[in-house]
């Protein structure tokens, strides 16, 4: 097995990182920004490190070569890279697509953290580029995952996750990076069984009016 990261020197990039290379046999292919002097202190014969960003479509081409899964770290706003992208993915005929992005793609943040969102957001997110982006993705015929992924804050050994599907509320305020790495990894493992879906990702029993941490 082998996995393609996308913005690999991001936190949850990191968190998922150790994950893989603790809990699978999954070599790994890291991608991003001058990542073989940030991901230096990697020592992992399973690891291969590409410097790159995403306009180097050429790159990212061969960076997929005999991968499984693509994880994109980055929630997108260049919807024409995420064109390109799931464009490149379909010719490799074989990898599926894990594309992290954020809540009310759907208008679907509900009760008390609704106002806060939405102030903090400071957008119309269900239509802006990142509803865009998703709609590419979900157009496609590539097996996705894209995670909506609410405030994040980083607590080590908290790895709970509620998942609310498409169509449903998603009310939690905070999730932990490290829940999210892991609900990645489980996804990779096929512990968690998602398939061309766009779940939401919050910590249980945080349907509050903002995150604690705020």
């Amino acid at each position: 097995m082998k996995t393609l990261i996308l913005g690999a020197a991001g936190q949850i990039s990191r968190m998922l990182e150790d994950d893989l290379l603790e809990q699978t046999d999954s070599e790994l292919v890291l991608y991003g920004r001058n990542v073989s002097s940030r991901l230096s202190g990697i020592n992992d014969d399973r690891v291969t490190l590409i410097d790159g960003d995403y306009s180097e479509l050429d790159k990212i081409k061969a960076a997929l070569a005999d991968v499984d899964f693509v994880y994109v770290n980055t929630v997108p706003r260049d919807v024409q890279f995420v064109r390109d992208l799931v464009k490149l993915i379909e010719d490799n005929g074989q990898a599926r697509l894990i594309q992290a992005n954020i809540p009310d793609l759907y208008e679907e943040v509900s009760g008390p953290f609704t106002k806060w969102y939405r102030q903090m957001t400071g957008d119309r997110i269900w239509e802006g580029p990142r509803r865009q982006a998703a709609d590419v993705v979900e157009a496609s015929k590539l097996d996705y995952v894209i995670l909506r992924i609410t405030w994040l804050y980083n607590q080590d050994g908290n790895t709970n996750v509620h998942v609310s599907q498409k169509g449903e509320p998603l009310v939690e305020s905070q999730v932990t990076r490290q829940a999210v790495a892991q609900f990645i990894t489980d996804l990779i493992t096929g512990k968690a069984d998602y398939h061309k879906a766009s779940v939401g990702l919050g910590e249980p029993d945080t349907a509050w009016a903002k995150p604690s941490f705020y």
